[in-house]
């Protein structure tokens, strides 16, 4: 089965992974192009994935059918999936692998409210659960819409674009994505490549998916096992990702934790879980870009835990 959707940076994750034994870890499965891939290139692992969307779990369980016992598929969020390991499984786990983004299926779906030209507005991963984009932009407040416009769209104007999507409301509810781009507005400015109505999009699937805390989530639940000799490939689309991924993987290879005026180390300097493996973000090439512009914004970066 061919995959509905292009995976990003296809070539070096399977670089990255191709020499591992044990388990492998695929936070967000999707359509299984990643794992599939390893899969069928590395013969001593392993699958233990999950995914919220149940159209990409139906998908990817009978797309993996033909390697049998050594999949392993869970509905679940990628911040959960640690604790439905059991401790051999914990012990054995060699490569962890979370691409943070949404499906190529899952933005041309009309259906599921991701695009700016859909005729829904929902952008849940899991439909099954949770409020949708119609509930956010029709009853959250001024303040609440500013709030999300601004932390997660990194827009300025973002106490207007709130007071657009208020006033616009109290005549009817918006009920498309189509009119909420309308309301927002299509077209770039103060040099930005990227239309507000993008980045609004962006910060309201942010807040319904609970996206950057699923994140923080994952990363601490990482650091807080005992798993050891393991590879951490995070593929982030937007710049609070990266960020939280750059600044963790910092923090993470950090020996000594003192304070920055204490003149002694004091806290014993053996606080490093491993080390940062890509000194800069990994990125699509040109060939890649030019078969798969979303893949443009794709920033990977790999930690090597080794406790």
């Amino acid at each position: 089965m061919q995959s509905p959707h292009k995976s990003v940076l296809l070539d070096e994750v399977k670089e990255i992974f191709t020499q591992i034994g044990g388990i492998f870890i695929d936070c967000t499965l999707g359509y299984a192009g990643h794992s599939s891939e390893i899969l069928e290139n590395n013969k001593n692992i392993k699958l233990i994935a999950c995914d919220r969307d149940d159209e990409a779990i139906n998908f990817s369980t009978k797309r993996l059918a033909n390697f049998g016992e050594r999949v392993k598929i869970y509905k679940s969020t990628f911040s959960n999936l640690l604790d439905k390991l059991d401790k051999n499984e914990l012990k054995n786990v060699r490569g962890i692998l979370a691409d943070i983004g949404v499906s190529s299926l899952q933005i041309d779906k009309n259906e599921r409210g991701f695009s700016i030209n859909s005729n829904t507005l929902d952008m849940r991963m899991d439909t099954s659960s949770g409020i949708s984009a119609y509930e956010v932009v029709n009853s959250y407040s001024h303040d609440e819409l500013s709030r999300i416009f601004f932390e997660y769209g990194e827009l300025k104007n973002a106490k207007n674009i709130a007071s657009k999507i208020v006033s616009a409301r109290e005549q009817a509810p918006i009920k498309s994505a189509k009119e909420l781009s309308e309301i927002v507005g299509t077209k770039s400015f103060n040099g930005r490549s990227v239309s507000p109505a993008i980045l609004a999009f962006q910060a309201i699937r942010i807040e319904i998916n609970n996206e950057l805390n699923e994140l923080k989530n994952l990363l601490q639940s990482i650091k807080n096992s005992e798993l050891n000799d393991c590879l951490v490939c995070i593929i982030s689309f937007h710049s609070l990702e990266d960020r939280i991924v750059k600044n963790t993987f910092k923090d993470w290879a950090k020996s000594c934790i003192c304070p920055s005026g204490v003149m002694r180390c004091v806290c014993g300097n053996n606080h490093a879980i491993g080390k940062i493996m890509t000194k800069k973000a990994i990125t699509p090439s040109q060939a890649e870009i030019k078969q798969n512009s979303r893949s443009s914004c794709a920033k990977m970066r790999v930690f090597k835990v080794s406790r």
